[in-house]
């Protein structure tokens, strides 16, 4: 299945968006589609051989315009939207230019009604033609998009948010026009002009709301730089940062960006990369050290050869991480989403309900206007049967409000992940929001994850026959073929053995060693191979043991007992020595830990190493519960027993051996150095290697549920009460409409607290 976003245009209210996912999801070759409102996207899946086009004019059919979204359009699109916002402006002011003098003489007409009259005695401040001039370049000019927008979706029978706005002012102008031919009726046209004028600065507000929730993409995208200085010959030429290509060498010099993602070759420097790790604290850089592109060389010059440009740059990646979780739902929205797609033909239905309630009863509903009227004084309890019932109708049809229910989940998310993506917390899918929140149980894997993942060689031990280099050299030869660290380190220790390690007297012969042959891993518990012949075993204690090799000669319970890992080297069956390694506990380890646990959150270990080595890293951690010598499988196995016992589990790993448990838990942790199968098994990508990461991500989830459901509970809340008031005639319909506009912005305004959360 292939996945494509596209740019929606034209949505005006969750309703759009879900008649835009009907459509999608019934075109031939769809296999889901997701419309995220706020960002005016569309995710969709799509199975081989999917016409996109056909997608493109399924959005047409309903109303909407749709175009394929790709990096090269970008900047154009934001050039676009920037001018839509102040297309936006502009029709507000023009409406308010209008409406203002037209609520002047309103509220002079209500407070002094006989302050000006006509030689025919008639009150020129209240006179329909004068509304109607005023309300009509309101209405017609700068509603014309709502009322486009509005009466088309009610030609294709399904009606959005501008539907309800189009309809109050179109029947509040009219009022205008039928009060010219009889004065009983009331005049609502300047009504209508003040309901157009609240929607669109309404409108305007939310649109460079929403800009600012995503703002934390737009500022990733900036942190490109512009220009590269980039090796031609013999000399530099400066290109632009996008023509680079990978394998082209760049020269950094202090205080510059690095243009692209490379290694460096030549020079020494310090490196900002508060965009990767969430600090500004320089990381050393020497040669065969990685750098990202749009991280700042803080001193020394750099020669960098690119290795990664354009999609597959970190930076592009992250980017792509941030908006794929932003078009995703998380669950909870299911129900906010389908209340808000049959949200706009309820509100018709209940404006006609209204209507004809008050010609019926118009006794009962005057009733209440009296009891109210020390609060509801705005009303006008004179006007006639017929003008009250549209009175109360048009206030129905404008309180209603399911911008407020689209808008609450998307847009605190957007944020959140904005927030947490400059943090260095990237949260891959949105139902690992709602996941997070509730975990009861964070494991943490041991090697890479707690600890630096660097392990260096403290000691080795030789077995009767043996010198410390022949284990040494015949560890290393079998290791050569593995990636884990343990591994790595014994080989480099072989390369340059540190002073504990040297070869001292023995009995036996030296110079045991040479190139492996038939190596074989067996995961999590060590490796087999020939070396000159001799059947060689590397591994822990369990390990040799399964394999018939003796150990009990061996130090293992000496050097476990001083919280190292310990490899045990056999020859033909023979323990040939062992091999002590330390991997020392990450600075923020400790920390990561004191926060989770005060967070009220059960925190475990879960590592293949043995339990003496895996208890000492873990008291120095504050961790008390210990699952050592835990295989891979048996991680999966654990993260279910920590669920049937404790509750929902997130797993932190970054390993080939932690993907089966990340994919097992709750909400997968993966740190973002890790390797690409343990990143993809995961919900959640920690682009540092701070295990303070995994404590910000819980912080980060609540905090963001948090709002989601004070934003829920704002909108369905508003419109329980707001409703109610509407149908017994209490609210003007110009301040329903302005409190239909501040209850979306209240939502949006709710949600931008997210990027100030501490964490």
């Amino acid at each position: 299945m292939s996945q494509i976003t596209l740019r929606i245009e034209g949505m005006h209210c969750a309703g759009c968006a879900a008649t835009i996912e009907k459509a999608l999801r019934e075109a031939p070759g769809v296999v889901s589609a997701v419309v995220n409102f706020p960002m005016g996207r569309a995710s969709v899946g799509l199975s081989s051989g999917a016409d996109v086009e056909a997608l493109l004019g399924a959005v047409q059919s309903a109303g909407y315009r749709a175009s394929v979204l790709d990096e090269e359009r970008r900047e154009g699109i934001e050039t676009e939207e920037i001018r839509k916002l102040r297309s936006a402006r502009r029709r507000a002011l023009l409406a308010w230019a209008f409406t203002a003098p037209a609520m002047a003489l309103m509220g002079l007409h209500m407070l002094a009604p006989g302050l000006v009259e006509g030689a025919a005695g008639i009150h020129v401040f209240a006179h329909p033609l004068l509304y109607l001039a005023l309300a009509a370049p309101v209405v017609f000019l700068a509603g014309s998009e709502v009322l486009r927008s509005g009466f088309g979706s009610l030609g294709r029978l399904a009606p959005n948010m501008d539907a309800l706005i189009a309809m109050a002012a179109a029947v509040s102008f009219l009022t205008g026009l039928a009060a010219l031919r009889s004065p009983q009726v009331a005049d609502f046209s300047a009504i209508g002009a003040m309901i157009v004028a609240f929607h669109l600065t309404g409108r305007y507000l939310e649109a460079r709301s929403c800009g600012r929730a995503s703002q934390a993409v737009r500022a990733l995208l900036e942190l490109r730089p512009e220009t590269a200085r980039v090796r031609r010959g013999d000399e530099w030429k400066e290109i632009r940062a996008e023509e680079l290509r990978a394998g082209d060498e760049v020269l950094v010099k202090p205080g510059e960006k690095i243009p692209a993602d490379g290694t460096v070759r030549r020079g020494e420097g310090a490196v900002d990369e508060a965009l990767v790790t969430g600090e500004s604290m320089p990381v050393e850089k020497r040669p065969g050290d990685g750098v990202v592109g749009a991280s700042v060389n803080r001193e020394g010059a750099l020669e960098v050869e690119v290795t990664r440009v354009g999609r597959e740059s970190f930076l592009a990646r992250v980017v792509a991480l941030v908006e794929a979780c932003q078009g995703s739902k998380v669950p909870i929205q299911r129900l906010a989403d389908r209340v808000a797609g049959r949200f706009v033909p309820a509100v018709f239905a209940l404006s006609v309900l209204t209507f004809a309630a008050w010609l019926a009863f118009p006794e009962n509903f005057r009733a209440v206007l009296e009891w109210a009227a020390p609060v509801a004084f705005w009303t006008p309890r004179s006007l006639g049967d017929i003008s009250l019932a549209l009175y109360a109708a048009v206030a129905v049809l404008v309180i209603a409000c399911p911008c407020a229910l689209g808008l609450a989940t998307p847009i605190a998310l957007m944020v959140g992940t904005g927030r947490g993506a400059q943090r260095g917390i990237l949260i891959r899918r949105g139902e690992a929001v709602e996941r997070m929140k509730d975990v009861r149980v964070v494991a943490f894997d041991k090697t890479g994850t707690l600890t630096e993942g660097k392990p260096r060689v403290t000691d080795v031990a030789a077995a009767e026959g043996f010198l410390k280099d022949d284990v040494l050299r015949l560890a290393a030869a079998v290791e050569r073929f593995s990636e884990h660290p343990l591994a790595e380190a014994i080989v480099e220790a072989a390369t340059s053995p540190p002073p504990s390690a040297s070869p001292s007297p023995a009995k036996g012969e030296g110079g045991k060693g040479g190139e492996a042959e038939d190596f074989a891993a067996v995961p999590g518990r060590g490796a087999r191979a020939r070396v000159s012949g001799e059947a060689v075993l590397v591994g822990g204690r369990s390990f040799l043991d399964g394999e018939g090799v003796p150990t009990a000669a061996a130090p293992f319970g000496a050097f476990e007992a001083e919280g190292k890992t310990v490899v045990g080297v056999a020859v033909e069956q023979r323990l040939a020595g062992a091999i002590a390694l330390r991997d020392e506990l990450k600075p923020g380890a400790r920390e990561a830990v004191a926060r989770l646990r005060a967070m009220g959150l059960h925190v475990v270990m879960l590592t293949g190493d043995s339990p003496a080595s895996a208890s000492g890293v873990a008291r120095e951690a504050g961790i008390e519960d210990v699952r050592a010598r835990v295989l891979p499988e048996d991680k999966v196995r654990a993260v279910e027993g920590l669920r049937r016992e404790f509750g929902p589990v997130a797993m932190v790993g970054d390993g080939l051996n932690d993907a089966p448990a990340l994919a097992a838990a709750d909400v997968g942790v993966a740190i973002g150095s890790g390797t690409h199968i343990a990143v993809e098994s995961s919900g959640v990508v920690l682009t540092s290697d701070d295990p303070r990461a995994a404590a910000d991500a819980v912080a980060l989830s609540r905090a963001t549920f948090r709002t989601i459901r004070e934003n829920l509970l704002w909108a369905f809340g508003y419109n329980v009460v707001m409703i109610p008031l509407a149908v017994a005639g209490l609210l003007h319909p110009a301040m329903a409409e302005a409190a239909m506009a501040l209850s979306s912005l209240n939502v949006v305004w709710n949600s931008l607290r997210l990027r100030k959360v501490g964490i």
